[in-house]
């Protein structure tokens, strides 16, 4: 069937096409939705739909891989979950499964600064109705709204230390990164070379120096996530 098949023939994506801006907008839709719902969703009740996302986040990726194994594409180079949606995706699992408050302050900012970019400027070869546009889009969807929904609905909030504790959450796994990326050839976390398609790091200069340009902009972006998302406390005490 040519929706699960490895070719991209007639599937081919195209940023800021409709099938785009569908997902775009669903992702302010959504986000909206969890904003204004957010008193609804505290009850005990939502503890099912918590695991069930949970179970279809699994699902989904797993399908990836078994799709990936049975058009002869995967490859080490590219296929480990290294990137760093990839890693978000296992935090926003076990963040639904868990309710763990540490991984949360990761995950806010992961999702929020990563999975938003991804979003806006996807890697994408495969466009609607393929299983690799849904596979994408609702993944990356939900990274950011278990990150909201935790946010607005759940109660959970930043603090300074979580930005410190991202900071050397990306520092300590970064030469992992490279380190496997030399071995297999890969560039996750686009730590080898910039992406083919345009991104964010086309205005952060040539390698390696993007990559500290990365760095100082991380800093700068997930403080002002911090500013915004901070507990009133923080915000009383400031």
């Amino acid at each position: 069937m040519t929706w699960f098949g490895g070719s991209n023939n007639g599937f081919a994506f195209e940023i800021f096409s409709v099938s785009h801006f569908v997902m775009i907008s669903l992702l302010f839709l959504g986000s909206l939705g969890i904003f204004l719902q957010r008193e609804k969703m505290k009850g005990q009740r939502w503890r099912q739909v918590e695991v069930g996302i949970a179970i279809s986040l699994i699902v989904m990726e797993v399908g990836y891989h078994l799709w990936m194994f049975t058009n002869g594409i995967w490859n080490a180079s590219f296929s480990l979950p290294l990137e760093l949606c990839s890693l978000s995706l296992i935090l926003t699992v076990i963040l639904l499964l868990t309710k763990n408050k540490y991984v949360y302050e990761i995950l806010l900012f992961t999702a929020l600064l990563g999975a938003t970019q991804a979003l806006l400027t996807p890697l994408l070869h495969h466009d609607f109705p393929h299983f690799r546009y849904f596979h994408f889009f609702y993944t990356h969807l939900m990274m950011i709204w278990v990150a909201f929904y935790f946010t607005w609905a759940k109660g959970y909030k930043p603090s300074i230390l979580s930005v410190i504790r991202l900071f050397f959450y990306l520092n300590v796994l970064m030469p992992l990164v490279m380190l496997i990326n030399k071995l297999v050839s890969g560039n996750y976390m686009f730590l080898s070379h910039k992406p083919t398609t345009a991104s964010l790091l086309d205005f952060l200069g040539p390698y390696p120096w993007y990559i500290l340009s990365l760095e100082g902009l991380l800093i700068i972006l997930s403080l002002i996530v911090w500013l915004i998302f901070r507990g009133k406390k923080e915000k009383n005490t400031n």
